[in-house]
């Protein structure tokens, strides 16, 4: 099967396309043909080596997170899935590779497709989707009425979490340009905020939550806008030592943890408030419920630009450069070839 991989880690290594083996499955597996797969930011920071701390993969590697596709094969074990189902789904940290032509996961990470979306609509959601719906629903806990900060709306991950505050009746302010402003006020957010013009942290005060996005300055800077025992769930800042003990990183990690991410603990004492680096968990229950969300109109995908699997390179190069308002997505299977059969 043809994939795309890179051979060693670097910002400027080549994303290259490679003939690989069909891969193989288990009891508990199914193989499926992809047809799209969409880009993250987890993607490059893996291809730099940014994220070896935590996901130290072999080499070569097969890049990619997220897909949509269509079954072919399954495992002697596998009964909630048959061949020629439609799936969406995000592998676990062991077993990613998107980007190909082909991949075996296990059942309990994939989902059938939303029935009212296309294959590369599906495959923008899996990452974002899960990633949001365990801040909102498992460690935020969000609640009708409560107010909440979406960093970065006009993003990949903003724009889902826009929608799925709003379904869970949350109010919501959001971060954007003049380029997302309309975007964002689209999707529902109650409250926008002109990054460019306006300092957030001085307009907004009181909140419940905020989902952080960006890291650095812009995650330092949200505490202000907390109430005392407020939440700051973020995927861009420093994973701190309560993630390493909940991750069983081991003692040595762990404590490397609570040195980098100091700044952010003294913040969370002082404003009294709860940080919590997320690192999601591929969970095909859960896509289940964000499909059902999807195919009664309550969240709708958002994509930016779609791209041909022999130009994922350039994907990727696009999504780095900043700018992109909803997801980066790969077609892997054109239509023409699906329609043959």
């Amino acid at each position: 099967m043809k994939a795309m991989i890179i051979e060693k880690y670097g910002k400027n290594v080549p994303l290259i396309m490679s003939e690989k083996p069909m891969p193989t499955i288990g009891e508990h597996d199914v193989l499926v043909e992809i047809y799209a797969a969409s880009l993250n930011p987890i993607d490059f920071k893996i291809k730099e080596g940014k994220a070896k701390f935590l996901l130290n993969y072999e080499l070569p590697l097969i890049l990619g997170n997220d897909f949509s596709g269509v079954v072919i094969k399954v495992g002697k074990r596998v009964v909630a899935f048959k061949p020629g189902d439609e799936v969406y789904g995000r592998p676990r940290k062991g077993r990613i590779g998107t980007l190909a032509e082909y991949i075996a996961i296990h059942e309990e990470d994939i989902a059938l497709k939303p029935w009212n979306l296309s294959f590369e609509e599906a495959a923008s959601i899996p990452l974002v989707g899960l990633t949001t719906y365990q801040a909102f629903h498992d460690i935020m806990k969000l609640q009708k009425g409560q107010k909440i900060l979406i960093h970065a709306g006009s993003g990949g991950v903003g724009t889902f979490a826009i929608q799925l505050a709003k379904v869970m009746g949350a109010y919501v302010a959001t971060t954007a340009s003049d380029k997302g402003y309309e975007l964002v006020q689209s999707l529902g957010a109650d409250r926008i905020v002109n990054y460019r013009k306006e300092n957030f942290e001085e307009l907004l005060s009181g909140y419940d939550a905020v989902y952080d996005t960006l890291g650095g300055a812009v995650l330092e800077k949200s505490f202000q806008v907390l109430k005392p025992n407020g939440k700051i769930v973020s995927v861009s800042g420093w994973p701190n030592a309560r993630f390493g003990k909940e991750a069983k990183l081991g003692w040595l990690k762990t404590f490397l943890l609570s040195i980098v991410s100091r700044k952010i603990t003294a913040l969370e004492k002082k404003s009294g408030t709860t940080y919590h680096f997320l690192f999601m968990k591929p969970s095909g229950a859960q896509l289940k419920i964000i499909g059902e969300f999807i195919e009664k109109g309550q969240i709708k995908p958002v994509i930016d630009k779609v791209f041909a699997f022999k130009d994922a390179a350039l994907a990727l190069h696009y999504l780095e450069g900043g700018g992109a308002k909803g997801k980066v997505v790969v077609r892997i299977k054109e239509m023409q070839d699906v329609d043959k059969g």
